[in-house]
């Protein structure tokens, strides 16, 4: 079972809270090594802060608004994530629970859908958009 374990962080990290300490790097990357020796990691990455980012809302007959960052509203924002693929719920909170964070950090933890967890006309439609993992989405 694949499971996204993101880290939330307080929405009032701004850049000049950017980068992290060099001693919670590196608890950082030995906490990333032992996912990967366990052979579970399957993708992580860190993220900028809000301010660097834009948040898109759909509504109104569908259209789009676009929000830049910070956003004023909100009380935590994803600071991070690790992609693991284990086979429980409750390994992946062993797991999270054994992450190095900051005092106020909070890991949520929740299951990847396989299409597979889908009815059989859910799984149909999927199939019919699915790209193959080989060929990436164009870019311009």
């Amino acid at each position: 079972m694949r499971f996204m374990m993101m880290v939330k962080i307080p929405a009032t990290v701004t850049a000049e809270d950017y980068p992290p300490d060099a001693e919670l790097v590196a608890a950082m990357t030995r906490y990333n090594e032992e996912l990967t020796k366990a052979g579970v990691l399957l993708a992580l990455d860190g993220l900028h802060p809000a301010e660097n980012g834009a948040r898109v809302s759909f509504g109104g007959g569908g259209k789009p608004t676009v929000t830049d960052g910070p956003y004023a509203e909100a009380k935590e924002i994803v600071g991070g994530y690790w992609v693991i693929d284990v086979r429980s719920k409750e390994e992946a909170v062993q797991w999270a629970s054994r992450a190095p964070m900051n005092d106020g950090d909070v890991i949520e933890v929740r299951q990847v859908f396989e299409l597979s967890d889908f009815p059989a006309d859910v799984q149909e439609a999927g199939r019919l958009s699915e790209l193959p993992p080989e060929q990436p989405i164009a870019r311009s």
